[in-house]
């Protein structure tokens, strides 16, 4: 793949992606075709965009606002933790049940 001459942090961004894409995706998963691959590498791609926490500001997510705090003490020892698994178990979503 090409990287645009004005663009020199894009490789290493790309790289990122493809390393962390491999090591929470491709090494737990058998792959049977391409249209097999692509559904994976989507829904992946979903995940890591809207719901994985990422090492930046307060690990927000980067296509969402950062969540508001619970402060609340009576309110955080009454949660309720819901798990959603993706991708046949590979990855987790975690969300408050309302």
């Amino acid at each position: 793949m090409l990287s645009g001459v004005r663009m020199p942090r894009m490789n290493s961004i790309m790289e990122r992606w493809v390393q962390t894409c491999r090591r929470e995706l491709l090494d737990h998963t058998i792959i049977w075709n391409q249209q097999h691959l692509l559904r994976a590498l989507r829904e992946f791609e979903d995940f890591y965009n809207s719901h994985r926490p990422h090492q930046g500001i307060a690990n927000a997510r980067p296509l969402q606002p950062l969540p508001t705090p619970i402060s609340d003490p009576e309110q955080i020892t009454h949660l309720n933790i819901r798990r959603r698994d993706r991708l046949g178990g590979i990855l987790h979503e975690y969300h408050h049940a309302a």
